[in-house]
């Protein structure tokens, strides 16, 4: 084997192994999950997100964002996977963060929304190439319905997974051939991939974070039962369309009309109930309200997440 090929088998087994990598700034951290969004939640700190849509350069561009995970823009964009694959692999090379993680998590989004579960089963085959791409995870729009979540939940197991099989889903969809490309992007090898790509919180060892936009009428007449659907890891309100939905189609900042507020109040409480994260806005005058709230999960800015890390007095480098 020649010396190069060695020591990149070296890095890798390294990273692999979860000790200390060290980034381009030159600062050292260890990582002890693939998933930086799951290793922050176990931990009790909120987490911070920015979006992306593009390819390999702004993947490289990324590597090092101040958030903890990436929204990439498939519901409304093209969905585009191979344009997914040169995002994450730009997401390796530009790599490690400062947290010692190989690349900060990605979650993305589908132009398929959790209408039924008929919708789901004729497109579960997005799940997979998503996850075959090397993300992290997948939030699901529209969540209207119980079973399509289930579906959902499925299509991003393998069958060999049995957690709660036979007790809420079914076996799981997932088949093989995609492992291969992922678990490169993961920085470990296939067999260990197919050990840990499951989801969490319902396998504690999952690196998967499965999301929920209970963001219409329909979808909030279910979101108890929905947001209870094993293998689900956090959930939203999506105020625009949860807004459109109800008549609203303008922006309201946080002066929600009541219907609007009971809206929020609803998916907030059903996911504390289930014990899950809530996602909600952030901004650099309302994080610390919010984490006091206890919103778990902010889309905002850099500013607004500095703060609110300093405020839950993070030790993970970001």
């Amino acid at each position: 084997m020649k010396k190069p090929r060695l020591l990149m088998f070296l890095i890798v087994s390294t990273y692999a192994a979860g000790l200390s990598t060290v980034n381009p700034s030159g600062k050292s951290a260890e990582a002890k999950r693939v998933n930086k969004a799951i290793e922050l939640l176990e931990q009790g700190q909120p987490i911070y997100y920015t979006g992306a849509h593009g390819g390999y350069e702004e993947g490289k561009r990324l590597a090092q964002t101040w958030a903890d995970y990436i929204n990439y823009e498939m519901e409304h964009g093209a969905y585009d996977v191979t344009l997914l694959r040169r995002f994450m692999q730009g997401l390796v090379d530009g790599g490690p963060t400062r947290s010692g993680h190989r690349t900060p998590a990605v979650i993305c989004t589908l132009p398929v929304g959790g209408i039924d579960e008929a919708t789901m089963k004729a497109n579960y085959w997005m799940v997979q190439q998503v996850l075959a791409a090397g993300a992290h995870g997948i939030l699901l729009c529209h969540a209207r319905s119980p079973e399509a979540i289930r579906v959902f939940v499925e299509a991003a197991r393998y069958p060999f997974h049995k957690g709660r099989v036979g007790n809420g889903l079914k076996e799981g969809l997932r088949g093989s051939g995609g492992q291969g490309f992922a678990s490169q992007i993961w920085g470990i090898d296939t067999n260990r991939y197919l050990q840990i790509a499951d989801p969490w919180p319902l396998n504690p060892e999952g690196e998967i974070l499965l999301g929920l936009k209970i963001e219409d009428r329909h979808a909030l007449q279910n979101a108890e039962s929905s947001v209870r659907v094993p293998g689900i890891g956090f959930a939203e309100w999506g105020p625009s369309d949860m807004g459109m939905s109800w008549g609203f189609p303008g922006r309201q900042g946080e002066n929600y009309v009541k219907v609007m507020k009971e809206a929020r109040e609803r998916v907030f409480s059903a996911c504390k109930a289930a014990k899950i994260p809530f996602l909600n806005g952030v901004a650099p005058d309302s994080v610390e309200r919010m984490i006091d709230e206890g919103v778990m999960i902010g889309s905002g800015n850099q500013k607004a997440a500095d703060k609110g890390r300093r405020y839950s007095k993070r030790s993970m480098p970001w």
